[in-house]
């Protein structure tokens, strides 16, 4: 989890800086480099920390790397996609918009993480929200978290091969 935080302050460094490149230092030694594309506005970095090296793609031109069997919600605009990878680790973070309610939206990305072997471990409903998360024997880990705002659903995505510990 602190390698993602890590990943998720260099895309919030990089999207609000005014530098289109630079190099950065984190917690307990992390380091790292990021660009910003001059054409689509994707952040790309590369974080150096004890575990190897984590790359990332972040923006909202960026087309998600979903595991085979996971789509984007049918009709769903991408708001962000961002893209990681570590040692064998390997995940994407998706931001979705929909004008689908939020059970419908969960109800699809159920099937989907089900026909990949995921166990679905954790439902939540919350003030009309929905939230669905599980993992696979095989290190498959999966969370979707929507919610209805203005007439709309935002809606986040997470999956990942081999993201625990």
């Amino acid at each position: 989890m602190k390698r993602f935080v890590t990943c998720t302050a260099v895309i919030a460094l990089a999207a609000c800086s005014s530098e289109r490149s630079g190099t950065f230092e984190g917690e307990g030694g992390t380091t790292g480099n990021y660009a910003v594309d001059e054409d689509d506005g994707a952040v790309t970095a590369e974080i150096r920390t004890e575990d190897g090296i984590a790359t990332l793609r972040s923006g909202e031109s960026v087309a998600p790397d979903l595991p085979d069997g996971f789509t984007v919600y049918p009709g769903a605009k991408v708001l962000s996609s961002t893209n990681f990878s570590q040692a064998g680790k390997k995940g994407a973070m998706v931001l979705l918009e929909s004008e689908a309610d939020p059970e419908a939206m969960a109800e699809f990305y159920r099937k989907q993480a089900e026909s990949a072997g995921i166990e679905v471990r954790m439902e939540m409903s919350i003030n009309d929200g929905k939230m669905i998360a599980g993992e696979s024997d095989g290190g498959l880990t999966f969370s979707f978290n929507a919610t209805p705002e203005d007439g709309k659903t935002n809606a986040q995505l997470m999956i990942g091969t081999n993201l625990g510990g």
